[in-house]
């Protein structure tokens, strides 16, 4: 406050110069004998009008140097991003400019989106061109013509994750953990899922020929395309106990949720008082419809799942109305899982065994514990990358391990042999692997052979058993695509009639 009220008297004092001499003099004390000089006032310091302007203009370019300095570290990333992208600029102009043939610029761009998401050694992330954006709109829709098969890119192959219940590759044999090595005599190693999988895809009636690698074993299959309608929800009362009701959920579709209340209502008035709801062999499909489907079996404010993004808290998705319309299912249950029940068919499975303690019969799930995002890109091309992983509602991440299954219980031996390679003829003297592997499925079948990998008169008088029994034109002991579409006719059959886990199923859910 002092030096405010003295600024002004000061600059007065100094535009007087002689006002100032007289006051200095008149303010002394007098001069006694011993002195004659004056005694001067002690001068203060004061601001003037230049150290006030200049304190100002300091102060200001203070800021602005500070304000600079925040704005650099804000865009640094972006001048970071710049750099980088002026990389890959370059790139795109050297090559267009200066390859020998003419390029696209479609063709350029698309290729680097798809670089950038191979980049990420993801199986789930990817580019989608024109073609396979199709294909996967009729996938989540629920029909599409093809063999219908859930597959993924694996090492050197493409893997099939599973087949889709009553689809052309479950009925030529196909089964989850097949390797397709070849499609129409082209190896897949270097295919992406969706190049593959418009290879495998055509029109229903058409055939392909897959060849399929299974544990040692590799054969050649021709599957003869069909539509298939992946979303269907069927069901029926188990022939053992009308009470209760068996409802297989082949994928988790647009229309599955509506499916499965349809199902649901019609085998209550048939008189099911309780459910085993089979996933085997499910590869999935959309969120939302096994959020709504999960919702059905749990009380409202029960955890269905959680969903956690690369920053932020895990988003928590419970039970609801807003799921399931109001449409609760509380009679008992028990889930049927295996090794082909993935994503989606998991976010169910776990729902109902940690939420509402349903138990689980079966083998381990898939195990597959991320999230996909599609995003378009432009009027015919979308991408399609992993954008957070799900955790079940006690917060585990089943990604690559799967889902125990409380009962434990597999299918018979027989349906885990490979496949006898189609278009092959086998004959009395034939020998080798094939031979083997037919003499293995009619031991199983319960026909009277010795396993010996050599086609002998008792191979012969089996398989004409085999033809009698199918009512064949042909009935000459010859094994041939007619003779092997009646073999697994007859293992399909056999399968239905011996499985064990629906057994245990039943069992597990009539003790509920």
């Amino acid at each position: 406050m002092a030096d405010k009220q003295n600024t002004p008297q000061s600059e007065d004092q100094v535009e007087s110069g002689q006002d100032l001499k007289a006051t200095t003099t008149e303010g002394v004390e007098p001069t006694t004998s011993h002195s004659s000089k004056k005694r001067r006032r002690p001068r203060v310091k004061r601001f003037t009008r230049f150290t006030y302007w200049f304190s100002i203009l300091v102060a200001l370019a203070v800021g602005m140097i500070a304000g600079v300095l925040i704005v650099m570290h804000q865009i640094q990333p972006t001048l970071r991003l710049n750099n980088e992208l002026n990389e890959v600029l370059g790139v795109y102009q050297t090559v267009k400019t200066n390859y020998y043939q003419k390029v696209s610029q479609k063709q350029l761009v698309n290729g680097a989106v798809e670089g950038m998401l191979n980049s990420l050694d993801d199986p789930f992330s990817q580019y989608l061109d024109v073609d396979q954006t199709s294909s996967l709109n009729d996938s989540t829709s629920g029909s599409f013509e093809g063999i219908g098969a859930e597959v993924q890119k694996s090492e050197q192959a493409i893997k099939i994750v599973s087949p889709i219940k009553g689809s052309p590759a479950e009925k030529a044999g196909l089964k989850a953990n097949d390797l397709i090595m070849k499609i129409n005599g082209k190896s897949t190693a270097n295919l992406s899922v969706d190049q593959a999988v418009s290879k495998i895809r055509g029109t229903k009636g058409t055939k392909v020929t897959l060849e399929i690698k299974r544990g040692a074993a590799t054969f050649t299959i021709k599957v003869k395309r069909g539509k298939v309608d992946q979303a269907s929800v069927t069901g029926q009362l188990a022939p053992s106990d009308k009470t209760i009701g068996q409802i297989q959920i082949s994928t988790f579709a647009e229309n599955t949720a509506s499916g499965m209340k349809k199902t649901i209502k019609q085998l209550r008035q048939e008189g099911a008082t309780r459910f085993v709801i089979d996933v085997r062999g499910n590869p999935g499909g959309l969120m939302n419809s096994a959020l709504a489907i999960s919702s059905m079996f749990l009380k409202n404010g029960q955890i269905i799942m959680q969903v956690k993004a690369r920053t932020g808290k895990a988003e928590v998705y419970k039970a609801g109305k807003s799921y399931d319309d109001g449409f609760k299912v509380t009679e008992p249950v028990v889930v049927l899982a295996d090794s082909g029940s993935a994503s989606a068919a998991e976010i169910f499975s776990a729902a109902l065994q940690q939420s509402a303690h349903v138990k689980i019969v079966g083998t381990q799930t898939y195990g597959k514990g991320t999230v996909q995002t599609v995003i378009p890109l432009n009027n015919d091309s979308e991408m399609k990358f992993t954008t957070a992983k799900w955790l079940t509602p006690n917060g585990s991440w089943i990604n690559k391990k799967g889902i125990t299954p409380d009962i434990k219980a597999d299918y018979p031996e027989l349906a885990k042999l490979g496949l006898i390679s189609s278009g092959k003829t086998l004959k009395l003297g034939s020998v080798g692997n094939q031979v083997e592997l037919l003499q293995t499925n009619l031991k199983n079948l319960g026909y009277s052979v010795k396993v010996t990998s050599i086609y002998d008169d008792q191979t012969v008088a089996a398989v004409k058993q085999l033809q009698a029994k199918a009512k064949l034109a042909k009935q000459d002991g010859v094994f041939e695509d007619t003779t092997r579409t009646a073999l697994y006719t007859e293992v399909a059959t056999y399968l239905i009639n011996h499985d064990n886990t629906m057994i245990a199923g039943i069992k597990a859910v009539t003790a509920e």
